[in-house]
């Protein structure tokens, strides 16, 4: 399960990467962060859909 927290930590900081490049006015850095975030999010979503949250437990 640690797959999910790892997803959702790449999304966060893809999201951050997406920000801090928009005010800089990078638009390619914009796009791949974008991107990122959308991939890897759907990944992080669909893994806690699929196999639950994770608990820290067996």
């Amino acid at each position: 399960m640690g797959l999910v927290i790892i997803f959702a930590l790449v999304t966060l900081l893809a999201a951050y990467g997406a920000f801090t490049s928009l005010k800089n006015k990078n638009f390619l850095g914009v796009f791949f962060a974008v991107g990122t975030a959308a991939v890897f999010g759907w990944f992080a979503i669909m893994t806690v859909i699929e196999s639950g949250f994770p608990t820290g437990t067996h």
